[in-house]
């Protein structure tokens, strides 16, 4: 049986834009630990697990802007999808206070299963919708929490990070957001660069033109909010491309 390791929308649309998300899904595969990683279903629930929201605002945001979307179909705790393969932070064992404990004694052999079965078929399948628009550029969805234990609240709505590597995108994003009345943090709440994560590996090393849209889970956790975001992204980030002239 094929490991459900990702979904595709809209694989043919015409856009340029490839609409990406890493952590869409709080999904455990059954052969890990019959599915379960032995951590508390409202922790499943927190962003420790997924994106809260952007799964639904990253199918919006490709509907209005009739491109290609991919997503990942597996938790951010089983193997995260946007960290390179020698990234020390791959295979978590304790996230934000909460000890995994179906990673604990996870070895080497484990980490390569997963790198196998889940992460390098959702990378492949990534690259090849990248691959299928001459001039493909790569909007990546993910969303942060409010506040994370023990650290005072984030006051920003909209995250946009990008790398010193290519800023044809970013710095004009981040002030089209601002113009919008947003609350913007430009590289907040993470920074906009990591060697190996799915930008770098499908958007710097490649040439295409990138951004990555970080919003603050409250706001999307409903299907009205992120269809309301997704309604308000796709205008600008379409501007901000066209103005680019990347």
């Amino acid at each position: 049986m094929t490991e459900r390791a990702f979904r595709t929308v809209g694989e043919d649309r015409p856009s340029r834009w490839l609409i990406t998300c890493d952590h869409a899904t709080n999904r455990v595969p059954d052969w890990i630990n019959g599915g379960d990683l032995g951590i508390a279903a409202a922790d499943m629930a927190r962003h420790i697990a997924y994106d809260i929201g952007a799964a639904g605002l990253a199918g919006r945001l490709a509907d209005i802007l009739n491109a290609p979307a991919v997503f990942s179909d597996f938790s951010r705790l089983v193997i995260d999808p946007n960290r390179g393969e020698d990234d020390p932070t791959l295979l978590m064992r304790l996230y934000d206070g909460t000890v995994i404990p179906a990673n604990k004694h996870a070895d080497l052999a484990e980490r390569e299963r997963r790198l196998d079965r889940l992460h390098r078929p959702y990378h492949r399948a990534l690259e090849d919708l990248a691959g299928r628009h001459p001039a493909r550029a790569i909007c990546a969805i993910h969303s942060f929490t409010p506040q994370l234990r023990g650290r005072p609240p984030r006051p920003w709505q909209v995250g946009i990070l990008y790398s010193h590597r290519d800023t044809r995108l970013g710095p004009a994003l981040v002030q089209a957001c601002r113009d919008q009345g947003w609350v913007t943090g430009e590289n907040q709440p993470y920074t906009g660069h990591l060697e190996g994560d799915s930008v770098d590996r499908h958007a710097l090393a490649q040439g295409r033109p990138n951004v990555l849209i970080e919003l603050r889970n409250d706001l999307i956790k409903t299907p009205e909010g992120q269809a309301e975001w997704a309604a308000r992204l796709a205008p600008v980030i379409e501007q901000v491309l066209s103005d680019s002239g990347a």
